[in-house]
């Protein structure tokens, strides 16, 4: 457990702290932000949207951050799409994304706001992928539209983690038809 754990208002002054033998190359916490490779991960999702990545070198464990010559480690940004707070106060957070094998769930951290709240147990909702806890929780307060940034080892392509959706457009022998959808917009 960590100072921030039990103080939380501390957040506002001290980022919670990060193992950096897991996340890439030169990643640094602040209070509202993840830095990587400085790179600040609130600045990918202001060109890319979510879910986003971004790819470094990985760290070579217990050098606390020399960066390995072989090894990708990769961190992803999510956005929250809803939060349900289940009878037992474990907040249940649906994500834009699908998470997979490499995925280090204990290192989720909150980032676009600090948050004062106490932490709270919780499970991300991947829809047909079933629900993981999160080992360390969340702060109380997240709500849809917060941003949750998360390390995953080795490369990660943003294909694996965005969830699959159906095309706007139909190919045709012709070329490109609307789909109804937007079609009924269009009358």
């Amino acid at each position: 457990m960590t100072l921030t754990h039990i103080l939380p208002t501390l957040r506002r002054s001290i980022p919670d702290p990060i193992d950096l033998d897991l996340w890439p190359e030169l990643t640094r916490a602040s209070t509202t932000d993840i830095t990587v490779s400085g790179i600040s991960l609130m600045h990918v999702v202001d060109l890319c949207g979510t879910p986003c990545v971004h790819t470094a070198a990985a760290v070579i464990p217990g050098t606390r951050g020399r960066p390995s010559a072989t090894e990708r480690a990769t961190a992803v940004v999510v956005g929250v799409k809803s939060v349900e707070r289940t009878t037992d106060g474990t907040l249940r957070i649906r994500i834009d994304a699908t998470l997979g094998a490499g995925v280090v769930l204990s290192e989720a951290r909150l980032i676009g706001r600090a948050s004062t709240a106490r932490v709270a147990p919780a499970r991300l909702m991947e829809g047909a992928a079933g629900d993981v806890a999160l080992p360390h929780g969340v702060p109380s307060d997240l709500v849809a539209g917060d941003l949750v940034a998360l390390p995953f080892r080795g490369a990660v392509t943003l294909g694996a983690v965005r969830p699959f959706t159906a095309p706007d457009h139909v190919p045709t022998s012709t070329g490109w038809l609307l789909d109804e959808r937007r079609l009924a917009l269009l009358e």
